[in-house]
Formats: C-alpha cells, sequence, structure tokens
C-alpha cells in the first residue's frame, strides 16, 4: 500500500500539466491511435494546460492590487481560508488515497463497457475533488471505509453528472465530445446557479434583463471587442479600489490580456483532444453500435475560453471581498474563495446560458454561502488538516470543503460523536 501511494503521489505531484499529456498518450494508444499521433495529442494537451495556468495566474497577478485594497480594510476574520491547493495535497496523506484513483478508473471502464455511461473520466488530477471529502470522512469518523466509500462513491456519481450536463456543456462552450467532471463544480456550483436562475425567471424586471457578451460585441462594434471588454473592466476596478494610475494601466491590461488569450489556449487544448474524441468514438461504435457515443471527461478550467467567464470573475472578486467585509458571521477573508471564482464562472455562465448580470448575480451568492459554510465546516476541517500534518495556527477551511457532501459528513459527525 505504501509503495502504491507513493506511486500515486509522485504521478499527482507533477501536476495536470504532466500527467494529462501521459493519460491523453495511454488513450490514444488504447483508442488504436499511431503512437506519433497519439504523442502529439498528448504534448498538445500538456502544453494547453500549460498555457491555461499561465493565463489564470496573469489574472490573478493582474487583481492582486485590488484584493490587497480590500484585505488591508477586514480584520476579525477567525478562520484561515488556506485555497484548495493545500487541501488537495493534505487528503493524499489519507491511508486509502492510494487505491481511490485505480479503482476509480477501472470502475469508470466497467461502467463505459457496461453502457451505464458515456462519460470516460481522463481528469486524474482532480480526483482530489473525490479524496478531499473522503478524508475528510475518515478524519471526523476515524473509519478507513467510511472515508474510501465517500471518495469511490463520488467518482462514480460524477460520471453520472457528466453525463447528465454534457449536452449543455457541448451546445454552450462548442467542445463537442468533452465533459466536465470536476466534482465540486458540477456537484455544487452548478446546481446552485441552476436554482438562482430558476428564482431569477420569477422576478419581475430582473427576469428581463439580458446581457451577453455576444450581443454587446454587436451593438458597440470595436468597443464590444473582449479586448477593450477587459480594458474597461480592469480600469474600473482599478478605480474603485483607489488604485494611482501607474497600477491601474497594467491592470486593464492584464485583464484585457487574459480575455484575448484564454479562447486561444483553450484551442490549443482542444487541438489535441480532438483526435482522441475522434478515435474513441469510432471504436465504441464498432463495439456498441452506431449510436454509441463517448465524451471524454475533463477539467472546468476547459470552459475558461468564454469570455464571459473572466469578465464576470473580475466584476465578481472585489464584490465578494466587500460582502466580506459588510456580511455579519462571515468568519473568514475570502483568499481561498477568490482563486476558486474564475472556476465557478465555467458553470454559473453556463447556468445563465451567456447572461453576464445573471452569472454575477449567481456568482456572488454562491461566494457568500460558501464563505458561511465555510465557517461552519472549519472545526472539522481542522481536524482533517491537523491529521494529515498541515501545520495551522487557530482553524482552516477551504471552498472545496464546502460541498453538500462535506457539509453533510460534518453534520453527522457533529450528531454522532
Amino acid at each position: 500500500m505504501e509503495m502504491l501511494k507513493s506511486i500515486m503521489l509522485t504521478i499527482t505531484g507533477m501536476g495536470a500539466t504532466a500527467i494529462l499529456p501521459l493519460v491523453i498518450f495511454i488513450l490514444g494508444l488504447v483508442f488504436r491511435m499511431k503512437a506519433g499521433a497519439a504523442i502529439k495529442s498528448g504534448i498538445t494537451v500538456g502544453i494547453g494546460f500549460i498555457g491555461l495556468g499561465l493565463v489564470v495566474n496573469l489574472l490573478s497577478t493582474s487583481l492582486q492590487p485590488a484584493i490587497a485594497y480590500y484585505s488591508k480594510i477586514g480584520s476579525g476574520f477567525t478562520v484561515a481560508d488556506i485555497g484548495w491547493p493545500a487541501v488537495g495535497a493534505a487528503a493524499w496523506v489519507a491511508p486509502f488515497a492510494a487505491l481511490v484513483v485505480p479503482v476509480g478508473i477501472i470502475l469508470n471502464l466497467l461502467l463505459v463497457r457496461l453502457k451505464l455511461t458515456r462519460t470516460l473520466n481522463v481528469d486524474i488530477w482532480n480526483y482530489m475533488h473525490f479524496l478531499v471529502p473522503g478524508a475528510l470522512a475518515y478524519f471526523v469518523f476515524d473509519s478507513f471505509f467510511i472515508g474510501f466509500g465517500v471518495a469511490v462513491a463520488l467518482s462514480v456519481i460524477a460520471l453520472f453528472i457528466g453525463d447528465l450536463i454534457a449536452p449543455r456543456w457541448q451546445k454552450y462552450y462548442g467542445l463537442e465530445g468533452t465533459t466536465c467532471t470536476t466534482m465540486i463544480h458540477i456537484g455544487w456550483t452548478l446546481p446552485f446557479a441552476l436554482l438562482v436562475n430558476k428564482i431569477i425567471d420569477v422576478i419581475p424586471g430582473l427576469n428581463r434583463l439580458d446581457l451577453d457578451l455576444e450581443s454587446v460585441q454587436k451593438r458597440l462594434g470595436v468597443f464590444g471587442e473582449p479586448a477593450i471588454i477587459g480594458v474597461m473592466v480592469g480600469c474600473m476596478l482599478g478605480i474603485l479600489t483607489r488604485q494611482p494610475v501607474t497600477t491601474i494601466v497594467p491592470m486593464a491590461m492584464g485583464v484585457a490580456a487574459v480575455m484575448v488569450l484564454l479562447p486561444k489556449v483553450v484551442g490549443v487544448l482542444m487541438e489535441g483532444l480532438s483526435p482522441i474524441g475522434k478515435s474513441a468514438k469510432e471504436i465504441m461504435q464498432k463495439q456498441m453500435g452506431k449510436d454509441a457515443e463517448l465524451n471524454i471527461g475533463m477539467d472546468c478550467a476547459l470552459a475558461l475560453g468564454d469570455p464571459a467567464t473572466v469578465t464576470v470573475t473580475v466584476i465578481t472578486i472585489p464584490l465578494t471581498m466587500l460582502c466580506a467585509l459588510v456580511f455579519p458571521g462571515i468568519m473568514i477573508f475570502p483568499i481561498g474563495v477568490l482563486m476558486s471564482i474564475i472556476y465557478m464562472t465555467t458553470m454559473t455562465v453556463m447556468a445563465s446560458n451567456g447572461n453576464v448580470i445573471r452569472a454575477v448575480i449567481s456568482t456572488l451568492l454562491f461566494s457568500i454561502v460558501v464563505m458561511y459554510l465555510g465557517g461552519y465546516v472549519a472545526p472539522g476541517a481542522t481536524q482533517f488538516l491537523h491529521g494529515a500534518g498541515v501545520g495551522l495556527q487557530g482553524q482552516g477551511t477551504d471552498f472545496v470543503l464546502t460541498g453538500p457532501w462535506e457539509v453533510l459528513t460534518y453534520w453527522l459527525s457533529t450528531v454522532f460523536h
């Protein structure tokens, strides 16, 4: 077990940009692609993910002055929002962690073969979204089997949700042959956003407001271009947070660059994925009939090429920080939450069909809810983090620990302990 755990930690420790090329290459061979074509697909996907990381980091750097402005205002936050990287790494300390990935993959292949799911989850990096709830359950219940069961069950549930959302995902984002399997977002952010949109539908006046970037571009011409919108939004954020001109200009250009570059790096990703999807579809149809389809399960970051996701992110981040300062009972300053907002928007934008107003509302409401839930689960999250060897002074939490399954797990632990 320790050797298997060490192997899995070594593999996942390389990060998505190293794991995905290997996984894509192996899948290419499985789906009978030529070795050269499989290698090219794997490397292209890896390059795409490197590009995504660079552009997302550029956005974080560009927004940092605004985040720093608000963080200086606040005080009295008693729980540290440590962010998903630390929480994801801590989950691998659970004794069953090394088993979850191979068991999950085997079950996935079996379910595909039995035609019970059409989703093939290749997003090994995001197995952390199954491991974190499992590790939380393990530490609060002190049970190997409960923790392992939670992690494996979520890996299977993600496949069926991937099936359900695939048509909507492909229609809105144009990502044919793919779906999303990032569990925290498809199982938590998306249902929340869909519910908010249902509520907006019955609110007079608000239900008539429809602002999508495509219509804005048509009406405003050159001023509706993603680059120009990025500059305007960046300038507005800089002015609101009282930045000097020497800071506002780099902020505005950084946001504009992200708006332009994200679709291009997603295009590189799809260039690598498309041959895999085509080969997989051909093999599935030969073995299971012409109606057989297979969708490749990927990280929600694949959807960041839509300009609305960046626009909603930049608008929502300062509003979220403001809410943390104003709303009573919020125990965390949302540093980790802010890191996750750009990924939340892939679901809130899709749920609102590109309506920026609705997406901003649902993203902001969701951020407020997870800030409160982050404080609620903090005692259990801290127990998990301490058990995993994460050094904390006081209590810690993270957005990834606010999913309904984590909240339910923690609540049950308070009832039965």
